[in-house]
């Protein structure tokens, strides 16, 4: 197999890998509250994304210390970005038997096992007039908070009659922001009457220190009777209205004992890092994503800070938009926040990325806590059979200008989504792909006798290829065309990105241009750079070349030690 052939294998099998994506997630389980009182009953909820059959689970380990009242299933298909994800759901509504700090047993689903859950059931609930039917309660889990901190009020109805046209008044706060979170339905006995009771749950975070007064809210229904025609509408039952509270909630200002730059009041905060490939086997020029992800137990999504990514020389960092997202939890809303960053060596060596430290104040033990990614060092290697050169080569951002064509339109639709460098990284491969096999075709086809002047036409090829993708001004087909042409000016060692163009070719003003087009593809920053200066620079190159006799295959531009 030739060259080229080899290098057009090489290249569908890394359009391949890129393209194509596996996911394997085990099953989970989550309940709607973990705290009950005997009697209640509450729902299980099994998920799983693989093709484990639910209707297959076994509750036998729930048994010992449930009663099981009820199992449905259900599945949902989403696609987003023409990628399809499947879920399954088996919702299990069930009642404790006795009361005490209990465990839901870990359940075996498939090939996969659920982690087991910690539920506390109380003494079973009291009204204190047996002859009430409707009660309408409030309940806030803290009265007394820190700014910008997580409170949840719950308006608790409870009904041991029919009730129809139920409403509440809508919640309207001064200070504070608020989230509805889901609502809780369950059915418990009291009194030895059965009762229906709905829970309507806010996640409150005040903005001001000082008092936030909660106003009175109000429930009201129309008794259920049964019709006594088919023209009946009903609705003429008696109304029910009831009031709940009014409440106050203290708000304390941040602590004297926080520091930091950006204020994180959170029950627990957790901080991880990933890497799209182990940055340990990093080359110049090569590129690893490096995402970091915040995770807080009590605050939104926008609470949480932004990762700085500090700079490190030989390092350069394009970042892209930030991920935030928030989740819901029986304790509240979950805060997450991911950012991430192409990371980039531009010269061989060994670098220390910095620590990262977060710091957040534990709202239930109120103290100073940090969030963590210790300091690592990362090691980037020359390419394969490429020589040292005695100074390492900058690669600077070419300066905006006026008179420069820009590409904006081009790369403005790269910037819709924070998720697209996979996208952008597909594409070129697949133009690199294209480029290659018509060389490889063009090698069969034209038989030389001289494998030195069969090189040439490859060569001139690829070149042709990148003035007509820089005529176009099309930054995709620049990057996948100056890669094509670079590999048949270096074929012992094709270059595989244009940082290692950049370092193989050694010359300043085109390395420039380079390195503005990579930033404009794999970050959301604006940059400017002229595909007529990337011709004109690579067409001077090309024939400085061709005046010097040279009995090496690669470039003589390629720099030397000496």
């Amino acid at each position: 197999m030739t060259f080229t052939g080899r290098i057009f294998c090489a290249a569908i099998a890394m359009l391949l890998s890129v393209g194509t994506t596996c996911a394997f997630a085990a099953a989970q389980a989550t309940i709607d509250r973990d705290r009950i009182a005997l009697g209640d009953t509450l729902t299980l909820t099994i998920t799983t994304t693989d093709n484990d059959d639910l209707s297959d689970a076994s509750l036998d380990p729930l048994f010992a210390d449930f009663e099981v009242l009820q199992r449905s299933s259900s599945s949902n298909t989403n696609i987003i970005n023409g990628r399809i994800s499947r879920s399954r759901q088996l919702r299990i509504e069930m009642t404790p038997k006795r009361q005490g700090n209990l465990i839901i047993p870990a359940l075996d689903v498939g090939n996969s096992t659920t982690a087991a859950i910690p539920l506390t059931v109380g003494p079973p609930a009291s009204m204190g007039d047996s002859d009430e039917t409707v009660v309408f309660e409030m309940e806030l889990d803290h009265t007394q908070v820190y700014v910008q901190s997580q409170v949840i009020l719950t308006l608790r109805v409870s009904q041991a009659i029919n009730l129809e046209r139920r409403n509440i008044s809508e919640l309207t706060l001064n200070n504070a922001f608020v989230t509805p979170l889901e609502q809780r339905s369950f059915q418990t006995r009291i009194d030895g009457r059965q009762w229906r009771v709905d829970e309507i749950r806010y996640a409150i975070f005040p903005e001001q220190s000082g008092t936030l007064e909660i106003p009175q809210q109000v429930f009201s229904g129309r008794v259920t009777q049964r019709r006594r025609s088919l023209f009946d509408m009903g609705g003429s039952g008696q109304l029910v209205r009831r009031i709940a509270g009014p409440a106050t909630i203290e708000v304390l200002p941040i602590p004297a004992a926080f520091v930091g730059d950006n204020w994180l009041p959170a029950r627990n905060v957790t901080i991880e890092e990933s890497w799209s490939s182990p940055p340990e086997q990093l080359d110049v020029g090569d590129s690893a994503t490096r995402s970091v992800r915040i995770i807080a137990e009590g605050a939104q999504g926008a609470q949480l800070p932004p990762i700085l990514f500090k700079p490190v020389d030989g390092l350069k960092y394009y970042p892209d938009q930030p991920s935030i997202a928030e989740e819901e939890l029986p304790s509240g809303l979950l805060g997450i926040r991911e950012d991430t960053a192409a990371v980039v060596p531009t010269r061989a060596g060994t670098y220390t990325l910095p620590e990262l430290r977060i710091p957040w104040w534990d709202t239930q033990n109120r103290t100073l806590n940090y969030a963590v990614v210790p300091a690592r060092e990362i090691t980037a290697a020359l390419p394969a059979g490429a020589a040292t050169p005695t100074t390492a080569v900058p690669l600077p951002v070419a300066e905006p200008s006026t008179s420069t064509p820009s590409l904006s339109g081009a790369l403005s639709s790269s910037h819709e989504s924070s998720n697209l460098w996979p996208i952008v990284a597909t594409v070129a491969t697949a133009g690199w792909l294209l480029t290659l096999f018509y060389l490889w075709r063009s090698r069969r086809t034209i038989q030389k006798p001289n494998p030195e002047e069969d090189d040439s036409v490859s060569e001139k090829q690829a070149f042709k290829a990148l003035l007509a993708a820089c005529r176009q001004e099309n930054a995709l087909a620049v990057r996948a065309a100056m890669i094509a042409w670079g590999a048949t000016l270096f074929p012992d060692t094709p270059p595989q990105s244009l940082a290692q163009v950049s370092l193989r070719l050694a010359d300043k003003e085109l390395a420039a241009q380079l390195d503005a087009l990579d930033s404009g593809l794999y970050s959301t920053n604006q940059t400017t750079w002229s595909a007529a200066a990337v011709a004109k620079r690579a067409s001077q190159l090309r024939s400085q070349h061709k005046k010097k006799p040279s009995t090496h295959t690669e470039l003589a531009l390629y720099p030397s030690s000496t």
